[in-house]
């Protein structure tokens, strides 16, 4: 098999594997499902409640892509200020890190006081979780442009903006993408939690319904509807990125 063909496939030989292996000790420990629910029990639960996990699937990703959508906006922006001044750069980022610290569960609370149950807390708590990765990439790769390219840009005539613009923003798009796509993965997260206790509608929802009345293969279905949705955006950003950022990953195809 030719090593690019093996790559690709590389990883559903993996996923297959394992599901191969969850099966078998499921069948042959007789493993209830009440427990550890098998594959083919997980399977059959997606077919059984297909309708019920699409309208709350439609509802979880719309909230994460509208949330996911803000930390875009507010991650390029901040992202943007903190990295173009060594000064802001150093005062923010321990600031911004406290922050990040911060578990977002214990947000959830305040928000539905604010804003009540509903898609607005599911909203606020994907953008919390996912606007961090963003900005510090962004002002990452700002900050720690070579100063001696800059000081030639200048000399060349470049105002400050254009340095940013046209060279450090560019710079920084490698950083962009990677971040994109650790941070839509946590939007995902920070969506579900959200819907776990201050929502009547989206995955998180479903997964707090389904173990309250021990219907696990539904609550795993819903597990699996969250990560398919999560890796179709993550495999989405990284062929934007191939595409947009391929001078930044010249030689590595086939490693």
């Amino acid at each position: 098999m030719h090593p690019k063909t093996f790559k690709r496939l590389a990883p559903w030989l993996l996923f297959a594997t394992i599901l191969l292996i969850w099966q078998a000790i499921c069948s042959i420990f007789a493993v209830s499902e009440f427990i550890f629910p098998s594959p083919i029990a997980i399977g059959q639960s997606m077919i059984e409640f297909s309708g019920s996990i699409a309208e709350h699937a439609v509802r979880t990703f719309w909230v994460t892509m509208v949330g996911f959508a803000l930390a875009v906006v507010v991650g390029v922006v901040l992202g943007m200020i903190i990295g173009s001044s060594p000064l802001l750069y150093s005062a923010a980022y321990p600031l911004m890190t406290a922050f990040n610290a911060l578990p977002k569960a214990a947000f959830v609370p305040i928000l539905v006081v604010w804003f009540g149950i509903g898609a607005g807390p599911a909203i606020l708590t994907a953008f919390l979780i996912s606007f961090f990765p963003i900005m510090v990439n962004i002002a990452t790769g700002l900050a720690t442009l070579e100063p001696e390219l800059a000081d030639v840009l200048r000399v060349l005539g470049a105002k400050r903006m254009d340095v940013m613009f046209k060279v450090g923003l560019p710079r920084s798009m490698p950083y962009f993408f990677a971040s994109l796509k650790v941070a839509i993965t946590l939007a995902f997260v920070g969506s579900t939690v959200s819907e776990m206790t201050a929502s009547n509608e989206g995955i998180g929802y479903l997964l707090v319904s389904a173990g309250s009345s021990m219907r696990m293969p539904l609550a795993f279905a819903g597990l699996v509807t969250i990560g398919a949705m999560a890796m179709a955006m993550y495999e989405l950003f990284a062929v934007i990125e191939k595409r947009t950022t391929g001078w930044a990953h010249r030689g590595n195809d086939g490693k």
